[in-house]
């Protein structure tokens, strides 16, 4: 049994806590600066509540640090502030240069880093979510999971290579559903989108019904894959990659972000009209 710290219990990472805890492993979290969203998701999951950071990094052996991209460099700095000596897994979705970053910083602290990506959605029912890890000490955040429904698969011992493979898949899933997004706001704005849909409906008569879904759906969630795309806009630059429709993909979901938190889902017509809106 290890003791686990989880930063944070959001939606994903309240998932991967619920997984170390179903393998046995006691599972913490620090309250303090949280919402009563994610205290009532802590509670009802059984995690053991500390009152700070620095408390949740004295009392941990492994902290699994699951935040929004552009938090991860941060969250690791709080943990060198608070002396944590342990085994840190950043699980983010984050690029391969940035984990490295992250993890030389935490080497100079004796601290020993793993590279996590997950892929997938949160971890609840079996054969739905990898968690990808890279890095010497792979392993040891593999077995925290060993026998529960969020399939831990070691795949490198050099650390970015989960980083790396995050970025590529996330390059097609999340990009796609950003240039969708583009293109039919380019045709609401051109007068054409009824004639686009047409043309869809006749190659495949489920699909325009399917990518207003997919635009629609995505709007709770763009907040953070803005920061995902820069991130991605950054690995494809270091391949050798053209980075900018990335960069333009951040801004798509950029002006989405205001649906975060929405009541229920926008209209079509909403999400159209939040894009051809320039932002600042």
């Amino acid at each position: 049994m290890s003791k686990v710290g989880i930063i944070n219990p959001g939606a994903m990472g309240i998932s991967i806590a619920a997984a170390a805890r179903a393998a046995g492993h006691d599972v913490y979290w620090s309250a303090a600066g949280r919402s009563a969203d994610t205290r009532q998701r802590a509670d009802e999951h059984g995690l053991l509540t500390l009152a700070s950071f620095s408390e949740l990094s004295a009392v941990c052996e492994v902290i699994l640090c699951v935040c929004p991209p552009h938090a991860a460099a941060a969250v690791a700095d709080a943990a060198v502030e608070a002396g944590f000596s342990g085994l840190y897994c950043d699980g983010n979705a984050i690029a391969p240069g940035q984990a490295l970053k992250i993890g030389e910083r935490l080497a100079s602290a004796g601290v020993d880093f793993v590279d996590g990506s997950i892929i997938g959605p949160p971890a609840w029912e079996t054969g739905t979510t990898r968690f990808y890890l890279s890095g010497p000490s792979a392993a040891r955040i593999a077995s925290l999971f060993e026998g529960t429904v969020a399939e831990a698969v070691v795949i490198s011992d050099e650390i970015g290579k989960a980083s790396a493979l995050k970025m590529v898949f996330a390059a097609q899933t999340k990009g796609f559903t950003a240039l969708l997004s583009a293109i039919q706001g380019a045709a609401e704005q051109l007068g054409v989108r009824a004639d686009l849909d047409r043309e869809w409906a006749r190659r495949d008569p489920a699909v325009a019904e399917q990518r207003v879904n997919q635009v629609r759906g995505v709007t709770g969630k763009a907040w953070r894959f803005a920061g995902e795309m820069q991130e991605i806009a950054a690995t494809f630059e270091s391949a050798g990659m053209p980075p900018g429709f990335f960069e333009a993909a951040h801004e798509i979901y950029q002006r989405m972000a205001p649906f975060k938190d929405a009541d229920e889902m926008p209209t079509l017509e909403d999400v159209l009209a939040a894009l051809s809106t320039a932002q600042s």
